[in-house]
């Protein structure tokens, strides 16, 4: 028969133990949570894009580049659908019907006889295989712009798994590099934190290896978004 001190143990631990294993569940519970919210995907804003469109933006280009040029100051003025189409146009993703012709392009072809020496000529890999290895993480982009702000939907591969990552926030060009202001953000369906999207983007802003990705084209001294379209000024 158990001792009236032991129960009296038992008992007292019993609700601590309880306690834990309700904070251990919870603790999976919302590990899980987090897991499935980061991985669904969400939904693609809806975004125009043609042809026409590309080609405009592209006449506009040339139009500033031409008065600079003649060392005359310019604005370019572009809405979303030039935008998303001129990106399209020019970013190596998957959105972008031309990239698979232009990689097939690139792969030259072996006979059986000179594929032996070719493996041996370059052991880090065929061709095909390079460029794989070179090519961005990034599947698409969409961005809408929203009065003054620019809302960006991306679309990236993480270890063979599509994740999405969508920023809102504002644009702004200082000392010929590319600024951007955070309000929101997400990956998948969670909710980024705006301590932690504010900390991540200035990070990325700061790092070397980021800070030439992010100048700007020469003579652009201004760069906002304003009713709904993008505004860049040259002198």
């Amino acid at each position: 028969m158990a001792s009236p001190a032991i129960t009296q143990n038992q008992e007292k631990a019993f609700p601590w133990r309880l306690i834990f294993r309700i904070m251990r569940w919870s603790t999976y519970a919302s590990g899980a949570i987090v897991l499935i919210l980061v991985l669904h995907k969400a939904p693609p804003p809806e975004v125009a894009t043609s042809p026409q469109a590309a080609a405009r933006a592209e006449q506009k280009f040339e139009q500033v580049e031409q008065a600079v040029s003649a060392g005359q100051p310019a604005t370019i003025r572009m809405d979303q659908t030039e935008l998303n189409s001129f990106l399209i146009s020019h970013l190596d993703i998957a959105a972008n019907p031309a990239a698979a012709p232009a990689t097939a392009a690139a792969t030259p072809t072996t006979t059986p006889q000179e594929s032996g020496s070719a493996s041996t000529a370059a052991p880090s890999g065929t061709p095909t295989e390079q460029i794989e290895q070179m090519k961005s993480a990034v599947k698409d982009v969409k961005v809408e712009l929203v009065e003054d702000r620019a809302r960006a939907y991306v679309v990236f591969d993480f270890h063979g798994k599509d994740l999405t990552l969508q920023l809102e926030g504002k644009l702004g060009a200082e000392n010929g590099y590319l600024q951007f202001e955070p309000i929101s953000g997400q990956i998948g369906s969670l909710p980024i934190p705006q301590s932690t999207l504010e900390t991540a983007v200035r990070k990325m802003m700061d790092s070397p290896e980021n800070r030439e990705k992010l100048k700007l084209p020469d003579g652009m001294s201004g760069l906002k978004i304003e009713n709904g379209e993008v505004v860049a000024s040259y002198k």
